[in-house]
């Protein structure tokens, strides 16, 4: 089997941190998005419900803290490079996370690397401060259904997608895609996974295996 995309999950996958901590550390409820966060990633309680708990412990957070926060976001060593392999292998790469666009996009540009869609949420702004709400297509809506109309836009098909994960709301895009490809992924995530890897070398190795990129 060919494939010829790559999707992956953003916090705890392409990066390392978590978004809505360290946004909770510029808050004062570190400690409070912390557990709600890890309850949602081990599926104790469904995603939509988290974030918007999570993301209402923010309500009055100034917008320039939270600048702070999203600057402090930052990929995985060997990520950049990684990306930039695919980008010349032809490969078309998304990511689809749960998390912030702010964030994802200050990492992609810290890191002088790019992806050909991002599907994020957002968190609104009025008065300067954060509303403690929270907007975007992966509230709701999950991962399956965003790759699978990435699919049909870019005439490509389900099997055909890797898709690289590691909580429960990365679950749905891990059951339809060609390849499933658990990051250091949660107990209840690994048995979804085809592979597990734990590095992004080991990531890159898989890929090569798998026709995904050359040797360079």
């Amino acid at each position: 089997m060919s494939y010829d995309l790559v999707a992956f999950d953003f916090d705890g996958t392409l990066s390392d941190s978590e978004m809505t901590v360290l946004l909770g550390e510029e808050a004062g409820v570190a400690d409070r998005i912390a557990e709600v966060t890890e309850r949602a990633m081990n599926d104790e309680i469904g995603y939509a419900e988290s974030l918007r708990r999570r993301t209402a412990l923010l309500s009055g957070l100034p917008d320039e803290e939270a600048e702070l926060a999203f600057g402090a976001v930052e990929l995985r060593p060997g990520t950049g490079d990684l990306l930039r392999a695919l980008d010349r292998a032809g490969v078309r790469t998304a990511i689809l996370t749960g998390g912030f666009d702010r964030g994802v996009d200050r990492a992609l540009s810290a890191a002088d690397a790019d992806v050909d869609r991002i599907i994020a949420n957002s968190l609104p702004v009025a008065n300067g401060e954060l509303t403690g709400d929270v907007t975007g297509p992966l509230i709701e809506g999950t991962k399956d259904d965003a790759l699978a109309d990435l699919c049909a836009e870019w005439g490509t098909d389900l099997d055909r997608a890797v898709a690289v994960g590691d909580g429960a709301n990365d679950l749905p895009m891990l059951e339809v895609a060609g390849l499933a490809v658990g990051y250091e992924p949660k107990p209840a995530v690994e048995p979804a996974c085809d592979v597990v890897v734990e590095s992004m070398d080991e990531l890159r190795d898989l890929l090569v295996d798998r026709g995904v990129l050359s040797e360079e």
